[in-house]
């Protein structure tokens, strides 16, 4: 019995009995390793925390997470690129600040300067408002007091608008249709809103459980994953934008064979990406792996296309058409690594205990 609690010990793993003590307190004792290596005593004040729904961590006091500060200052210069100004911005967002004061570090903003970073939180920042503005500072407050966005919230949210920029930029190459093109590109920005927005929400849940349930995500484990999901729809947002802005390049129409060609390929590769969106939010292993096999046949119809559009004698059609089947190509790939992501985070569903000797 000894030698067992000894070996248990030495794994950092320890069985304790509850104990009822009082009338509205239960107890366990802590064992002497854990409390004599984190140099503590009786008396010594721990934090306890609930980490999913069924898990409490006990941390030293001294040792819990902190609260991230509420006020980011960024000092900017007329000598700084914008755009680094603006990077810096979100990277305050991400890291979870509340309140960012942009300072002028000559007294006064530069117009442009000024122009940017109010263009940015209008059109990048779910949640952030400009609430001051002077010729010298400029605060954003960040209000994200909004429970019922969830990550999973702003994750459908993209994948529709993703699967309707792809739709979009397909008719609007179907109908030569400059000005839907010119819209799709625009619909761009809010993909990359609601990126940012669950990007942020991701980081401060793998630093605070309390958030992570809030969230609606079960473990930290799943924040690397839904992270990879993120950039791939905002990817596939992208690729959506690049047939929208080839099309743009185009004069004429493209031969009705290659367009039907280029909408059989749109429609498996939207179709793809809207079942990897389903299988995520079910938690389905069966209908990502399903996916998987199934995306095999995209590579067959792509092969066929090309010989369609190496056959074209217009340079110019040649040369968009390959550039809009490669975006569509990318698009399939992507439903597929979001498939992926799914098995793994789903794996603990089909896979079976060790049988016992």
């Amino acid at each position: 019995m000894g030698k067992e609690r000894g070996d248990a010990e030495a794994a950092n793993h320890w069985t304790r009995r509850i104990q009822f003590s009082g009338k509205s307190s239960y107890i366990i004792a802590l064992p002497k390793r854990w409390v004599e290596n984190m140099k503590l005593n009786a008396g010594s004040e721990v934090t306890i925390t609930r980490y999913g729904p069924s898990s409490l961590i006990i941390t030293p006091k001294e040792q819990a997470p902190q609260p991230l500060r509420s006020d980011a200052v960024i000092e900017a210069s007329a000598k700084d690129h914008p755009h680094s100004l603006i990077r810096r911005i979100i990277s305050a967002y991400l890291l979870g600040y509340t309140i960012i004061y942009v300072k002028a570090k000559e007294g006064k903003f530069d117009l442009q300067h000024k122009e940017m970073v109010k263009e940015t939180v209008r059109k990048s920042l779910i949640g952030a408002e400009v609430i001051e503005e002077s010729s010298g500072h400029i605060t954003i407050q960040i209000f994200l007091t909004l429970p019922e966005l969830s990550v999973e919230n702003a994750l459908r949210r993209m994948f529709l608008i993703a699967a309707s920029m792809h739709r979009d930029a397909i008719n609007a190459l179907s109908d030569l249709d400059h000005d839907v093109a010119a819209g799709v590109i625009k619909v761009d920005d809010e993909v990359d809103r609601f990126s940012l927005y669950t990007i942020r929400q991701l980081k401060l849940g793998v630093s605070d459980s309390r958030i992570l349930e809030k969230i609606g995500l079960e473990a930290p484990k799943d924040c690397l994953g839904y992270r990879v999901i993120v950039k791939s729809v905002e990817r596939v947002a992208d690729h959506a934008a690049s047939i929208a802005q080839n099309t743009l390049l185009l004069r004429n129409k493209l031969s009705e064979e290659m367009l039907s060609g280029i909408r059989k390929l749109s429609e498996l590769a939207v179709g793809f990406f809207e079942r990897s969106s389903q299988a995520l939010f079910k938690r389905d292993y069966e209908a990502a792996e399903k996916l998987i096999l199934d995306a095999n046949v995209v590579d067959e119809v792509v092969k066929d296309l090309q010989r369609i559009i190496d056959a074209e004698s217009s340079r110019e059609q040649g040369y968009v058409a390959r550039l809009v089947v490669e975006d569509i190509k990318r698009t399939a790939e992507y439903a597929t690594d979001i498939a992926e992501i799914v098995l793994n985070l789903t794996a603990d569903k089909i896979l079976l205990p060790r049988p016992t000797p």
